[in-house]
């Protein structure tokens, strides 16, 4: 007998089809049969040595969650439920340029310090790894969910030329070259940006095109955040369809949003753009999270300039009064690079986490309700948390519109991706609620989308950007990465009061044919690995 058999399961197979009743059959952590009902009719039905009667339930593809901030949560929590809950079964991690491989020792301590508000430092990490196939090697030890590596661009930048703002040398363009091509080898499925985040932003668009060459030829993506989400926000993405056109490599947009007071309504002129784009020939996708906040930390909302050198010069540019008010001014009034090109709204710039405890006083309110409390400037508030927190404090942006984020997710090129930082006291609800969310609310509630458009944006399409071979579908002969969910009750548990609650209506979710999900608990299985990349 098999391993398993799910039994009068719903199964939405992520190919955009119809549901259709079956048994599925899983042996091995592999679908070996898919008895459709029609045909069982007249027939044996299938025996395991474990069955689950899925009557009411859809079965689907395990979610890949396009974008996410899991670097050193996976390492650090074997439990990892607030992605196991929601049915992710694969993250795709080194995101936004900046992660922790390839590194020298200097480069990973740098980085740790630079990403702390994303992912804390990392005191309870072993690093032992300096090469993306070392870190690859150590998600291998096991892991709660599957897990894929974009290169970090400004990692690589940082190894290389450092913290300054200037173009690369030849010289150093032909190691980063080399870099990039040593991490696809080693597995990676492309290259990522940060192009508001240092050292990342420092690159100018040729040095990108030429890494994204080398990207392009082994059959990788490049997934930018990049230059602007505000103002010129239609620039940045022609800016980056331009250069991966012009580099012949694969484009993923992360997080595409539009936001900020400037492009309320907007979003029609961007997908306009990526369709002339796609009718053109081109290759894109995107990913977004059902939101409208953002998140980020305090520290990316700085001007570049302020941020050349690394944490260090920060710290020391910020506890310089002179300085300090050119950066004000910066922010407030011309509207930092760092902040999208907008001037900043401190009403809307609500403390999410802190690195020290001691700091617990500003979570949950915003920046001016904290300066308000104390009689001061909303500038004196966050500089005094800037500095007493290391550059460590992570942030909630409120600066979305909903009709823009419903109009990018009805788009062709869509997939899903949470953005979740896992860290802080009271983090965005979207690292635990991203994809029950878009089940309940925009296909139940709101219909949005329908239920099979749905499952195939966050299962099938990701998987086909992966250039993944047997993983996305419910198909025979592929990976056994499967959700079990009711579509009449699956709702995100997470709300922004309390951002860690877990899921309702998902009671089973299996990688590799593993429960790590079952009867709504988390098991203790820890069946992930790293996916890398399929050679060309």
């Amino acid at each position: 007998m098999e391993d398993l058999v799910i039994r009068d399961a719903d199964v939405v197979d992520g190919s955009g089809a119809d549901a259709y009743r079956a048994d599925v059959v899983i042996d091995a952590g592999r679908i070996v049969s898919i008895v459709k009902e029609a045909a069982a009719a007249g027939c044996q039905r299938p025996r395991a040595t474990r069955e689950i009667d899925a009557e009411g339930l859809v079965l689907s593809p395990g979610f890949i969650d396009m974008h996410a901030h899991s670097d050193l949560a996976l390492l650090r929590d074997p439990d990892h439920s607030a992605k196991a809950a929601q049915g992710v079964t694969l993250e795709v991690l080194g995101q936004d340029g900046l992660s922790y491989a390839p590194v020298d020792d200097r480069t990973l301590e740098e980085v740790r310090r630079a990403i702390t508000g994303w992912n804390g430092y990392g005191d309870d990490i072993d690093f032992d790894w300096r090469s993306v196939g070392g870190y690859l090697d150590r998600l291998d030890r096991g892991i709660a969910v599957n897990a894929a590596y974009l290169i970090p661009q400004g990692t690589v930048r940082a190894l290389v030329v450092g913290w300054e703002d200037r173009a690369a040398t030849p010289e150093e363009l032909d190691r980063m070259r080399r870099l990039v091509a040593e991490g696809l080898e080693q597995g990676a499925v492309g290259l990522s940006s940060g192009l508001t985040y240092t050292p990342g932003m420092y690159a100018r668009d040729a040095e990108l095109t030429e890494l994204c060459r080398v990207v392009g030829s082994y059959g990788g993506y490049y997934c930018p955040h990049h230059r602007s989400y505000g103002a010129g926000a239609l620039e940045a993405y022609a800016e980056m369809v331009a250069l991966a056109r012009e580099a012949d490599c694969p484009l993923h947009l992360a997080h595409a949003t539009m936001n900020f007071g400037v492009n309320r309504g907007r979003a029609p002129e961007l997908l306009a753009l990526l369709d002339r784009a796609l009718d053109a020939g081109a290759d894109i996708t995107l990913d977004t999270y059902p939101y409208t906040p953002g998140c980020t930390t305090l520290a990316a909302l700085l001007p570049s300039w302020a941020s050349e050198g690394g944490p260090e010069e920060v710290l020391a540019r910020l506890t310089d009064p002179a300085t300090a008010a050119r950066i004000r001014h910066d922010l407030e009034v011309t509207g930092s690079d760092g902040c999208h090109g907008v001037p900043v709204e401190w009403e809307t710039i609500e403390i999410s986490g802190v690195g020290d405890p001691a700091l617990g006083e500003f979570v949950g309110r915003t920046v001016r309700e904290s300066a308000d409390l104390r009689g001061e400037a909303p500038w004196d508030a966050a500089r005094r948390l800037l500095v007493r927190d290391r550059l460590g404090t992570t942030i909630l942006q409120h600066v979305g519109h909903e009709e823009n984020v419903r109009a990018i997710m009805r788009h062709r090129a869509h997939t899903g991706g949470s953005d979740g930082i896992l860290r802080g006291s009271k983090p965005h609800p979207r690292a635990y609620g991203t994809f029950p969310r878009y089940l309940g609310h925009y296909v139940r509630e709101l219909g949005v989308l329908t239920l099979e458009e749905c499952v195939a944006r966050l299962t099938s399409r990701p998987a086909a950007r992966l250039r993944l071979p047997d993983r996305g579908l419910v198909r025979e002969g592929y990976r056994a990465d499967l959700v079990l969910f009711d579509p009449r009750t699956v709702a995100a548990g997470a709300t922004f009061a309390e951002p860690r609650r877990l899921p309702t209506g998902i009671p089973y979710v299996l990688v590799d044919g593993r429960f790590v999900i079952e009867n709504g608990r988390r098991t203790d299985a820890l069946p992930g690995r790293s996916v890398r990349r399929t050679p060309l």
